[in-house]
């Protein structure tokens, strides 16, 4: 399986989580990301869109 796929299976199920718990959880990755930028998120955007 693709790390593309991976990717959207991945945000589906936190999505699907987050309506059923009132807690924000994609809210928290995304500032996460924002704030912390951490070195795999770079890796991993870079995977899903080489042409490579």
């Amino acid at each position: 399986m693709k790390l593309k796929t991976k990717s959207l299976l991945g945000l589906i199920f936190l999505a699907m989580v987050d309506t059923i718990v009132p807690f924000p959880i994609l809210g928290v990755i995304l500032m996460y990301v924002l704030l912390q930028r951490p070195p795999w998120f770079r890796n991993v955007v870079t995977e899903i869109y080489d042409e490579g």
